[in-house]
């Protein structure tokens, strides 16, 4: 497995030497775990709601959109979404003011129950993410993936990120340098693969002492065609 420092090296060299990649990772700070911890549990529902609809759609859309969104689910309070009535369902197919995508719209009740578990076992949401350990990241992923609705991969990535928890993303370009620097044969695609960026990921932040988003950021970035991810 390739040191971290080369790796950092070869990402500098192709955004205009070490200040200046320094400069793009300064761009995506993650948050303190206490920071983490003092976001309200509507606005984890929120993220969580956003990040679904970005997939698949145009950003811009959604932002747009994203008023009327708060007006038809309750401004995200997960006890109120929790109980969502078939009847209120319904009428959301109906409005034209946000995305009407059934699927997706669904997924809001069954990640507010998510929200409620988690707050009863922990006191609040943020605060189960905010303790979650990133050398066991993947685990937290699983768990997104398992009793949440579409916060598998990508999605269950990218929420963590937004909610500024350390996280990598395996997008094209990581999962390029992941091959390259001899982490993996493949895209990762099970719990042994994953696994072993795991690993890297630690390994990479011990060297270093980055957190997994910096290291995820450089790694896009070392190669020939970054997304920045």
């Amino acid at each position: 497995m390739t040191p971290f420092a080369e790796i950092f090296a070869r990402a500098a060299a192709r955004k205009g030497g070490p200040k200046a990649l320094e400069a793009i990772l300064a761009e995506t700070p993650s948050k303190t775990p206490d920071e983490i911890a003092a976001t309200p549990d509507d606005r984890i529902l929120a993220l969580m709601t956003r990040r679904i609809f970005y997939a698949g759609f145009s950003w811009k859309v959604i932002d747009d959109k994203w008023p009327a969104f708060e007006d038809a689910f309750f401004g995200f309070d997960p006890a109120a979404c929790a109980l969502m009535s078939d009847e209120h369902f319904d009428a959301q197919l109906k409005n034209a003011a946000i995305v009407r995508n059934g699927a997706k719209i669904r997924t809001i009740q069954v990640n507010a129950q998510l929200i409620q578990d988690l707050r009863r076992e922990h006191g609040s949401a943020a605060r189960f993410f905010a303790d979650w350990p990133d050398a066991d990241y993947v685990g937290l992923l699983e768990i997104l993936k398992k009793q949440g609705s579409h916060l598998g991969g990508d999605s269950g990535m990218r929420f963590l990120r937004m909610l500024g928890k350390p996280a990598f993303v395996t997008s094209r370009d990581v999962v390029a340098a992941l091959i390259a620097d001899g982490v993996v044969a493949k895209a990762p695609g099970g719990k042994r693969d994953m696994a072993l960026v795991q690993d890297a990921f630690n390994a990479w932040s011990a060297e270093s002492g980055r957190d997994l988003t910096a290291i995820s950021r450089t790694l896009a970035m070392s190669v020939d065609a970054p997304d920045a991810h």
